[in-house]
């Protein structure tokens, strides 16, 4: 999975003239699926993005998870996180998993936030989608699974 998480003040999605997901203080989601997650991968970045501590404290340090400021999240699936432009001009997308498997495994994403007690709204599957923000700060994170099993630092690649 590849998630873009930006913190924010405000955030919603809307389908044609209706709003579907709106939320004010906490985390959007762009989420996208590869074709290669499961239900485990939607469950550790779940974990991993209530835990994550980008909302400051008193002292204006990220020391606060979605989890501690009772934020809630509104979930995007947004497949275009997996487009390849490397050649030609127009995206390729084959490294998206179709939708039949990528609706369990976001609903997997979903369910385990909500099992961590964070107020989730979503987008639509599959719509055209306007999403409107305020990101606060601006604060912008990327969680990409496949990243999981590299080294974090250069001095650790030199270690292995």
């Amino acid at each position: 999975m590849r998630l873009i998480i930006q913190r924010v003040s405000h955030a919603a999605v809307r389908v044609g003239h209706t709003t579907v997901g709106e939320i004010g203080h906490g985390l959007l989601v762009l989420a996208g699926v590869a074709a290669s997650d499961t239900s485990a991968t939607a469950a550790l970045l779940a974990e991993k993005t209530a835990h994550l501590r980008v909302f400051a404290d008193a002292e204006g340090k990220f020391n606060h998870s979605l989890v501690d400021v009772a934020g809630a999240a509104l979930v995007v699936s947004q497949f275009t996180l997996y487009a390849d432009v490397r050649k030609g001009r127009r995206p390729n997308f084959t490294a998206a998993a179709p939708p039949e498997l990528a609706v369990p495994v976001l609903e997997a994403y979903v369910q385990g936030l909500r099992e961590l007690n964070i107020p989730v709204q979503t987008g639509q599957f599959g719509a055209m989608m306007q999403v409107t923000l305020v990101n606060e700060g601006p604060v912008t994170i990327i969680l990409d699974s496949a990243n999981w099993a590299q080294p974090r630092t250069v001095a650790a690649r030199r270690n292995t």
